[in-house]
């Protein structure tokens, strides 16, 4: 399904699922119909099963928005108390689009959870809401479940399409088939293989000749937060030169600015050096950069840095807001130069990215689709290189798998 057909689907009011493979332009046909919304005056409720995925989207957590907070269990007096919380259910009867993003991450229970206070806060209204999914709000769910899957204190937990809500919702798939992250047609043909679950012995081979040392300045991604802040911090400390200190502002509610800060890729103090490695953590296009974006620190102008960046172009790079806004209006900001040191990142928080060039590192891969995550990053083979890579670096989750194959059939119906 293309981009346009998909973006008719959501403008007819229905439930739906907008899924693709990484690069296939699902946040950008979110952006079209969040902006045709507004040009009617509906203002969606832009949340996320994550807080990183929510900051990209300048919303929140889906488990903020409706009230279940950090609840993995919700018992008939819990909900009673939500129902008790003004700000809560004024939200939620003031809903007429909710669009959850990267659904792959929030498990079934969760997800029912929200269903049940959703229909709770509506019934309060009128009781035919109650027995309408989400209580009729029109609800979109974005992602992909080949990307890192729902977790729990006790482990992996029921894809999102696995919980009652689902079929409830009963949301029509769009499933986006074109491709603007990768024009490699030999890499394309590994990461289709890997995904559907058929990766052959020609592809391993294929991948094998990745193994090879990196030329400097390549991010290298792990799979551990300890290896990315012990590298990066290393390879700051051995540019000579003066180091500049770039502090991150904010206006709004404290604990909703709390959430920005703990949630954004750019940090709160950014230490730079000319000569240091930096990835963008936004989307610019019309500044010419893209969430992913590498490039090497040269210069400085005023109080901005000036990054070259690997395609040759000089960027100054400005001060950028981070929101979270509600009905139209900023409920909290932070500003930040949208860079951060890029010598290494983990492959959590590389979703959504675009790579030109990674040095990866999948020898202690240890959860389904993370192998795939962390390839799908990459624009080509020409970019990647890889420092070790295992057997469940391969492995995608097979109920997923089967699953991904209905979908695709549901959508070209």
């Amino acid at each position: 399904m293309t981009q346009e057909a998909a973006l008719k689907v959501l403008q007819s009011g229905r439930n739906v699922f907008l899924t693709g493979e990484p690069g296939a332009g699902k946040t950008y046909t979110i952006n079209l119909f969040k902006h045709w919304l507004e040009d009617k005056g509906i203002h969606p409720e832009m949340t996320a099963s994550t807080g990183i995925a929510a900051t990209h989207i300048n919303g929140v957590t889906i488990h903020s928005w409706s009230g279940i907070g950090i609840k993995e269990t919700l018992k008939d007096s819990d909900v009673q108390l939500i129902l008790q919380k003004p700000y809560v259910v004024n939200r939620i009867l003031g809903a007429k689009v909710l669009i959850i993003d990267e659904i792959s991450m929030l498990n079934a229970k969760t997800l029912d959870n929200i269903n049940t206070v959703v229909r709770a806060v509506k019934a309060q209204i009128d009781p035919h809401y109650g027995d309408k999914a989400f209580g009729g709000i029109q609800v979109i769910f974005v992602g992909d479940f080949f990307q890192l899957p729902p977790v729990t204190k006790f482990g992996l937990a029921k894809f999102a399409f696995e919980s009652q809500a689902w079929p409830h919702a009963d949301p029509a798939i769009c499933y986006l088939t074109e491709q603007h992250r990768q024009d490699d047609p030999e890499f394309l043909d590994i990461l289709t293989s890997l995904r559907a679950g058929k990766i052959e012995q020609r592809h391993k081979d294929r991948l094998k000749k990745c193994v090879r040392k990196a030329p400097a300045g390549i991010t290298r991604l792990f799979t551990h937060n300890a290896d990315v802040d012990l590298v990066n911090e290393e390879e700051l400390a051995k540019i000579e030169g003066e180091e500049r200190t770039f502090r991150m502002s904010s206006s709004g509610i404290p604990f909703m600015i709390e959430i920005l800060k703990k949630n954004c890729l750019s940090p709160e103090e950014l230490n730079l050096k000319i000569g240091a490695t930096v990835m963008f953590t936004r989307n610019n296009f019309e500044e010419g950069y893209v969430n992913g974006t590498l490039g090497t620190v040269v210069d400085y102008y005023g109080n901005s840095p000036v990054v070259k960046t690997h395609d040759r172009s000089m960027i100054t790079v400005k001060r950028t807001d981070w929101e979270i806004e509600e009905n139209g209006y900023s409920k909290a900001k932070i500003t930040q130069i949208p860079l951060r040191l890029a010598w290494a990142i983990t492959v959590h928080k590389c979703q959504g990215m675009s790579l030109d060039a990674a040095t990866i590192n999948l020898a202690s891969a240890f959860e389904f689709g993370q192998g795939y995550v962390a390839l799908s990053r990459v624009r080509s083979l020409e970019g990647l290189y890889l420092e070790g890579i295992n057997v469940k670096a391969f492995e995608m989750h097979p109920t997923v798998v089967k699953k991904d194959g209905a979908f695709r059939k549901l959508s070209e119906i």
